[in-house]
């Protein structure tokens, strides 16, 4: 039941969002607070659940020592999920006197939204055909589950992780997050946040290997982003929206390769791409400080010699 109230929560935010660009900034802060109060409710409801399925298993401490820190179960996840939206979303608008930035923070937030409601739905979903979300019970009962069943939740994950790894259909959100400081793109935007999406499919593996639908349909969302992100990025001018539209072109690649079921080399490219991404927008950080906040490429030129540090970092 609470989670159905977790999901009727987010349909009310997302209507509410939705509702505010259509007001002047007065009536749009008010329906700010709205969503603050909404987004605390359901940071009490999810505690409520989190006590709940506690109360029987262990002790508060025991629980706040072995499973929020192992994470061995998705309602842990989920919270994580929750909290690098929330910091997405503050840190996308951290100069907020600037119009672009308050509308980059709220796709953000709205993409976001959508994601968290197909991830909401998939939590409902494995309670009511496990009984459990223990990663473990999960797993082991996985093989003996229904493939339909195995299917809606599987598309259920792939949706949350669509919304949170920004692949085709809900992308847009990515590149207007660059609105942010540099660094907040590095960390954030780059190895942390976006990578959520996939790593919720190779901690779920487990399910997807008995969905074969849901494989198909993951590699067919990974092939078209990678291909669709990577032409985009090569007509764009500004420094940081191109990297954008690189690492939606990577994460693609990412869900690509889990579609194949090759998820070693998923995890191996993940660590790899969090590095060196990572590096590319802290070194345009670096070139747009030299160039006096300037990003557009087409003013660029002749900087490896004023910038070779930066330069060689770059390569």
């Amino acid at each position: 039941m609470l989670i159905s109230i977790e999901i009727m929560l987010l349909a009310v935010t997302l209507l509410i969002i939705l509702s505010s660009f259509s007001f002047d900034d007065i009536l749009g802060q008010t329906y700010g607070i709205y969503i603050i109060a909404i987004a605390g409710a359901e940071s009490a409801i999810g505690l409520g659940i989190l006590v709940a399925y506690y109360r029987l298993r262990a002790t508060v401490a025991g629980f706040l020592g072995r499973k929020i820190v192992t994470g061995d179960n998705y309602l842990v996840m989920f919270i994580g999920w929750e909290g690098v939206g929330i910091s997405s979303y503050l840190l996308i608008n951290f100069w907020f006197t600037r119009l672009q930035a308050n509308k980059a923070a709220i796709k953000a937030l709205v993409m976001n939204r959508v994601g968290d409601w197909g991830f909401s739905i998939g939590l409902w979903a494995i309670f009511w055909t496990f009984g459990n979300l223990d990663f473990t019970t999960v797993f082991s009962l996985a093989p003996f589950i229904n493939e339909e069943l195995i299917t809606i939740i599987s598309i259920c994950l792939l949706v949350a992780a669509m919304g949170k790894s920004a692949q085709i259909g809900l992308h847009t959100w990515l590149p207007d997050a660059m609105e942010g400081p540099t660094p907040v793109s590095a960390l954030i935007h780059a190895a942390t946040m976006v990578t959520a999406g996939v790593y919720l499919l190779l901690r779920s593996s487990p399910i997807l290997e008995f969905g074969s639908t849901a494989l198909i349909l993951i590699t067919w969302v990974g092939a078209l982003t990678a291909f669709f992100a990577a032409t985009t990025g090569l007509l764009q001018n500004d420094l940081k929206r191109v990297i954008a539209y690189s690492t939606c072109s990577q994460l693609g690649l990412l869900f690509l390769v889990c579609g194949l079921s090759q998820y070693n080399v998923a995890l191996f490219h993940l660590v790899n791409h969090a590095w060196f991404k990572a590096l590319l927008f802290l070194s345009a950080g670096s070139v747009i400080h030299a160039m006096n906040d300037e990003q557009d490429l087409r003013k660029f030129g002749g900087l490896s010699r004023l910038l070779p540090f930066t330069y060689s970092m770059m390569i």
